[in-house]
């Protein structure tokens, strides 16, 4: 008789969501996570006092997190604290121009009217195209498995009103934008966010222009830190018998007969399952923990096409003052010509960058608590970073790449940063792979492009191995938090409807 029902590999999130639905279920779960900390990059750490975010800032389009708390007996309101956001960014353009965004749409209107009037009346379509989109695309795309050719024919078959909205499945993000906006100035508004998808605004993929209303929708701020929401979903977990184990790495996915049998801890230690959900990188799960001799030679090939995602270092600064910022969130932007160029001509050349981009997340504005009385908690998600650097390495350059991040955001519009630093911490491309496990720091997986998104994405229920499962941001769909638990939602229902 095996141990468990199921084993879960990693408490990201997409894992502590299959977890807690299987457990509500009924199933006798383990989690497994390598880390001492739950959440992996939606996790807090805490510093001489200070408590820092590892790399999620907020939260948006929160379906997907409600449906896990609704599907497993409960209420997010009644897990999660949520702190509402607003104003949603406060930009600041390449020349200097400095505004803000707040979440009502209409006043955003009127924001629009006074700083890029010829973009002013497309706004409100815009608004309106994307809000039925995400409205559509919450269940369509979200909630609906893309494990075979035949998930994704049925996705339009079943919501033919997707089709009106083709040129978001085939254009760029660029194209999407450029084609509502005609300014420089609402442009650049947009043009960081194409890296929530992991990829410069004209390789990005057209749906993620969503993020350009999405946000209008609503954007929160748990209380206690990002690590709350895993937390908040692991209680559930434990509520319904849900075992977790941190400081315990799975070295290998007991295979036999092509089917899993459970795994193997780095200490040796066997537990067994005839169901294991994977919640790690795609890539490292079927060559390392599973092994090349387990898969057919057609398995092979294609989950060796798959390239990392995107790497960003992220500086973490406790300050003693109040920073002149104006939300919970500020962009450093650049047109979206300079981060395509940046893209090639610096990233792909594994380059550190010469100009700075940032977006800069300011939690005490959100939760004072985050640090102590009179300081406050400031991270800095700079520019992209390539794992690999010409002619130098990660553990050289940290402190350099600190000083000069905080050189920059002092000088573009937080005077004074650099004189009230009191604690400051970086965690580059390398330190995601160490201390995540993140093959060369990808923060969302495997790379979002088109040939890489929806049933090209490693499928959540494996073609290769019977009994294995996939949840996280390596499957569909995709990278982060609402995607994470969206993922984590279609494992759960797949194990349900074949195991």
């Amino acid at each position: 008789m095996a141990d468990y029902d199921v084993i879960v590999i990693g408490a990201g999130l997409g894992g502590l969501s299959a977890g807690t639905i299987s457990a509500s279920r009924g199933r006798k779960v383990l989690v497994l996570e390598q880390s001492d900390l739950i959440g992996g990059c939606c996790s807090t750490f805490e510093k001489d006092g200070y408590h820092f975010d590892v790399g999620a800032s907020v939260v948006e389009v929160i379906q997907s997190i409600r449906d896990v708390f609704s599907i497993s007996g409960t209420d997010i309101d009644k897990e999660i604290d949520l702190i509402p956001c607003d104003p949603i960014y406060d930009y600041i353009l390449k020349d200097g121009t400095r505004f803000q965004f707040p979440v009502s749409s209409e006043a955003t209107a009127e924001v629009i009217k006074r700083v890029a009037p010829e973009d002013a009346a497309a706004w409100p379509e815009f608004a309106a195209y994307m809000k039925e989109f995400i409205a559509i695309a919450t269940e369509a795309v979200f909630g609906a498995p893309m494990v075979t050719f035949g998930d994704f024919a049925r996705m339009f078959k079943n919501h033919p009103e997707l089709l009106k909205y083709r040129e978001l499945f085939t254009g760029s993000y660029q194209d999407v934008i450029f084609k509502w906006f005609k300014t420089d100035v609402m442009r650049q508004t947009a043009a960081y966010q194409s890296f929530y998808a992991g990829l410069p605004p004209e390789l990005a993929g057209g749906t993620y222009a969503l993020l350009g209303y999405s946000e209008h929708e609503g954007v929160w701020y748990p209380r206690g830190g990002m690590i709350q929401i895993p937390l908040g979903i692991m209680k559930v977990g434990e509520r319904h018998g849900m075992e977790v184990r941190t400081g315990a790495r799975v070295d290998r996915v007991l295979v036999s007969d092509r089917r899993v049998e459970g795994v193997v801890l780095a200490d040796g230690t066997e537990i067994t399952a005839p169901v294991v959900i994977s919640n790690i990188n795609a890539m490292t799960l079927y060559l390392k923990l599973i092994g090349e001799q387990h898969l057919t030679w057609l398995a092979r090939m294609g989950i060796k096409t798959y390239e990392p995602s995107m790497s960003v270092p992220m500086v973490y600064l406790g300050v003693d003052y109040e920073p002149e910022l104006k939300a919970h969130h500020t962009l450093f932007t650049r047109p979206m010509e300079d981060m395509d160029d940046y893209w090639w001509n610096v990233y792909k050349k594994n380059r550190l960058p010469d100009e700075m981009f940032a977006l800069v997340c300011w939690p005490t504005e959100s939760d004072p608590a985050l640090a102590p009385e009179g300081h406050h908690v400031v991270n800095l998600i700079m520019t992209p970073g390539p794992y690999r650097l010409e002619g130098t390495d990660w553990d050289s350059e940290k402190e350099a790449y600190i000083e000069k991040s905080v050189k920059f955001c002092t000088e573009h519009g937080m005077p004074g940063l650099a004189d009230h630093v009191k604690v400051a911490d970086i965690c580059t491309p390398l330190d995601y792979e160490r201390r995540l496990l993140h093959p060369e720091g990808a923060i969302y997986g495997l790379s979002e492009e088109t040939t890489a998104s929806l049933v090209f994405r490693p499928s959540a229920k494996s073609k290769s191995i019977k009994g294995l499962y996939l949840s996280g941001a390596s499957t569909h769909p995709g990278g982060g938090v609402p995607a994470a638990c969206a993922s984590g939602i279609i494992a759960a229902d797949l194990v349900q409807k074949y195991e």
